[in-house]
């Protein structure tokens, strides 16, 4: 019962100084809202990222063009040609089911009155195998449309649906770039293909895309399919092994080719999303710092203009333990206020520039929460020790005398 009466003290102090205690909290709403939206923001993205990694494959071995250390250079270098895609499959068929060459473009694609901006993907029959990617309606691009240079293509689902609505596609004529191709197939809805979003493309036959649409010899990058996730390892050593032999780079050179795989991916983003959280995390903290000083200076100047009070109280018989204990509760009710307040906050920011960007994927973990709160209540105690102490040691004979 006493200490109930100690919290409605409390509370009653508080009420006395209203605009003050809000701006006491309003260091701690911006501190905690700061680390909810930047842990939401962060583990959002790293979930989504994590998401894209995963529809790859883990038994996929991607290669790409220039080594490592070419890429930190101005100039690109351009390496992969279809012949390297045979060549994988060819001498490394007890390990390579199969592999999808790649050329990514991009143009404008119109149908009638209608048109729309997509990437443009020359690839082969493999592709959809290799990504699990299924056709809608219709047809993939087939081996003799890359044996052919056939002008046909293959719509994403968003494509489709911006050129055609409801009605069929397939079978009708569309201009890429200004050249006409034929719609033999629509795939599925499918979203995002590690960082390429699949609904906002359309697939032609490689051969189509290097020489009649681009007019370019080297590939993008290329997919290769191992057997089981397993033998990933032995299939990466043999794809660099074929690929320097097929571009004849001598021993000790580097490679003019990057071989990646999934759980590469994952690592090197691991390091570059440590080192986002510690920047987030940062400034998140100095925002807390901030806010304790904040619930400090306003619990000091409380301390000095309750003086007398104070001192009325430890003559009447308080004592200086309970003096201690009532700032404290002020000092955690002005944090807790805040945390709650900044939870909110950061909750709504981060649900904010979800729905605003369309990009940028935000999660709030319910742990962060419970640890928000916690931080919240730890700051108001650590910030309120000083003014409480000072306020329980204060004389009551000079309190009273106190103007």
């Amino acid at each position: 019962m006493f200490h109930v009466r100690l919290v409605l003290m409390a509370l009653r102090g508080l009420r006395q100084n209203l605009l003050r205690s809000l701006l006491a909290t309003l260091g701690v709403i911006i501190g905690v809202g700061a680390v909810v939206a930047a842990v939401s923001i962060l583990e959002g993205a790293q979930r989504d990222i994590l998401d894209r990694f995963e529809s790859l494959g883990a038994d996929q071995v991607l290669v790409f063009n220039g080594s490592e250390r070419r890429r930190h250079r101005v100039t690109q270098v351009s390496s992969l040609l279809p012949e390297d895609a045979r060549s994988i499959e060819r001498e490394n068929e007890d390990l390579i089911i199969a592999t999808a060459p790649q050329f990514q473009g991009g143009g404008q694609i119109k149908y009638r009155e209608r048109n729309t901006v997509a990437s443009v993907l020359g690839t082969t029959d493999a592709y959809a195998v290799i990504n699990s990617y299924n056709i809608a309606n219709g047809r993939f691009i087939t081996r003799q449309d890359v044996a052919g240079n056939s002008m046909v293509c293959v719509l994403g689902y968003k494509v489709a649906r911006d050129l055609f609505g409801a009605l069929p596609s397939v079978g009708k004529s569309i201009k890429i770039n200004g050249k006409t191709f034929i719609v033999v197939g629509v795939m599925e809805e499918r979203g995002t293909l590690g960082f390429m979003e699949v609904d906002n493309q359309v697939i032609i036959p490689l051969t189509t895309a290097m020489g009649r649409m681009f007019g370019q010899r080297y590939l993008t990058m290329m997919v290769a399919q191992c057997v089981d996730a397993r033998s990933l390892p032995v299939c990466v050593e043999r794809v660099k092994k074929t690929l320097r032999a097929s571009h004849h780079i001598r021993a000790g050179d580097d490679d003019d080719f990057t071989v990646f795989t999934q759980e590469q991916f994952k690592q090197q983003f691991a390091q570059i999303a440590v080192i986002f959280a510690v920047v987030l995390y940062s400034i998140a903290g100095i925002s807390i710092v901030v806010g304790a000083i904040g619930i400090m200076n306003i619990m000091l100047v409380s301390v000095t203009e309750r003086t007398r009070e104070i001192g009325v109280r430890i003559a009447v018989g308080a004592r200086r333990f309970d003096i201690l204990k009532q700032f404290l509760i002020e000092a955690s009710i002005v944090s807790v206020l805040g945390g709650v307040l900044g939870v909110l906050c950061g909750w709504a920011i981060a649900n904010f520039l979800s729905e605003y960007t369309q990009v940028l994927k935000t999660f709030t973990p319910p742990i962060i929460i419970v640890i928000a709160m916690i931080m919240a209540a730890v700051v108001g105690i650590i910030s309120g020790i000083y003014p409480a102490v000072r306020a329980a040691r204060l004389d009551p004979v000079e309190a009273l005398r106190f103007e």
